[in-house]
Formats: structure tokens, C-alpha cells, sequence
């Protein structure tokens, strides 16, 4: 299938030439504001995004008002994947986690243009089950990784889905992103700053050391990314690269205190 590089996000620039056409007159650029809540969890979904720039974080609301994150989507892939083949009611939030530009459609229309187009369709499956995929390996690493390897694997992430090793996130944002208790962030991102992998102060993170945050990440780091590619590419990491650099393997030491 012939593709045709036309825009920064991932989704569209991987579209054919003629998928592309379908939706093209309908997208809209959009500022992604920080911290702008894109959908709250049991709402239909009205447009779908498309980050060229900025984050946005998936989130679950617990009973005692607690919010976790259950994965990201950035410039590599699209908001609404799912929505954009079957109307349902959304099972979690979505909030501005970086801010950026975005391109966004309405979500009837991709439907629509969906049901024209099989290819068209299975890409859109295809980038669903990537973050499928990624808020599985988000729960395993959240119930058995340390919060140091969990916020690593993080400000790893991120930095790939933003462009950039700078980063602004508060320690409450970060302990949300890892399902932690802020003190215990803010211990680990101090003891990160300590390795000079890290420079850190009032919420303006640069990472200084990536091949050391690396190594410091837990193989969740490296299998989502692995799942990314097999997924949205074809491509199939051997398991020794998935699992490469020295990171912590599943099973291994306990989480930190949360």
C-alpha cells in the first residue's frame, strides 16, 4: 500500500493516498491545551484526535476520587481509533498531559469514511489495539515494577510521544502517570536528579542521561514499544531486544511503597 508522508502524527502520514483523501477536507487543527479534559469516562465520543504535537493521557477514576493513567497517545497514533468504528461510551477519560497541536475530525465522518474503506478500517484497528495493548502492560507494570523503573518507563514515553527531552510534569501529574503516592515521587525523581539522569525543579523535567533513564526503566519500556511496531508497522522485535539494556524484567523486585 503506497503511503504518502503529509503530516508530523504517525495515523495520517501511514494512511494510503486514498484512505488519506477520505478524511482529509474534514480535519481540523486544534490547540491541545494543558491539562483540557478531552472526554470523561461513560461520554460518547464526538471527534477524534490526532496529535502532531502534545500528549494526551488516558486516564481511570477510582471510588475515592484517585486518578490513574492507563496509557498515552501522542504523535505516533490517534485518540478515538476505536470510536471511530463503533459508537460506544467511553471507559476512561482523556486529559492533556503535554500541550500541542492536534489534527481532529468528527468522529461520524471517520465512521463513515471507515465503512468506504477496509484498509482504512483495519488501520484504525490496528492503532485501537496498539493502545489496547499498551494499557495492558500499564496494569502488569504498575502491580509488580518499583516506581523508580514505572517512572522512568514514563518520562521515557513521554519524551518519545512529545519530541523533546524537556518536559513539565508536577509530581502530582507524575504520581498519577504510575499509580503513586506523590512523596514516593518525588524520593525516586530525586534520586534520578542524584544519577545525573535527570534535571528536575518545579515541574520542568530535562532528561540529561537518556541511555542511564534507560537502563532504568523496566522492560515495559521496550515491550510496548515492540508492540507499537509489530502493530502499526509489521515489524517483530526479537524478545531480546524487547527486553534489552539491563531492564528490570516482570517478576522482579517488588514496587516501592506507593
Amino acid at each position: 500500500m503506497d503511503t504518502v508522508p503529509r503530516s508530523p502524527n504517525g495515523f495520517l502520514s501511514s494512511l494510503s493516498a486514498s484512505d488519506f483523501e477520505l478524511i482529509r477536507q474534514h480535519l481540523r487543527p486544534v490547540d491541545l491545551a494543558a491539562d483540557a479534559v478531552l472526554i470523561e469516562a461513560d461520554e460518547v465520543l464526538k471527534r477524534a484526535y490526532m496529535p502532531h504535537k502534545g500528549v494526551i493521557s488516558l486516564v481511570v477514576k477510582l471510588a475515592r476520587g484517585e486518578r490513574v493513567q492507563v496509557a498515552m497517545v501522542g504523535r505516533d497514533s490517534i485518540f478515538g481509533a476505536f470510536a471511530g468504528i463503533g459508537e460506544a461510551p467511553s471507559l476512561n477519560s482523556a486529559v492533556v498531559l503535554v500541550p500541542g497541536v492536534a489534527s481532529s475530525i468528527d468522529v461520524t465522518v471517520l465512521r463513515a469514511a471507515a465503512s468506504q474503506s477496509p484498509t482504512l478500517r483495519a488501520m484504525l484497528i490496528r492503532h485501537g489495539l496498539a493502545v489496547y495493548a499498551q494499557i495492558q502492560q500499564t496494569a502488569g507494570c504498575n502491580a509488580v515494577h518499583t516506581v523508580e523503573s514505572r517512572l522512568a518507563r514514563c518520562l521515557l514515553h513521554t519524551r518519545d510521544l512529545s519530541g523533546s527531552n524537556k518536559i513539565v510534569l508536577t509530581q502530582e501529574t507524575m504520581a498519577q502517570m504510575i499509580g503513586a503516592r506523590r512523596n514516593s515521587v518525588s524520593l525516586v525523581a530525586h534520586t534520578l536528579q542524584q544519577a545525573n539522569f535527570i534535571h528536575y525543579s518545579r515541574g520542568h523535567i530535562e532528561i540529561t542521561n537518556l541511555d542511564g533513564l534507560t537502563r532504568t526503566a523496566c522492560e515495559c519500556y521496550a515491550t510496548v514499544k515492540a508492540q507499537y511496531a509489530g502493530l502499526l508497522h509489521g515489524q517483530e522485535p526479537s524478545r531480546g531486544q524487547e527486553a534489552s539494556q539491563g531492564q528490570e524484567p516482570c517478576g522482579g523486585q517488588s514496587p516501592e511503597t506507593r
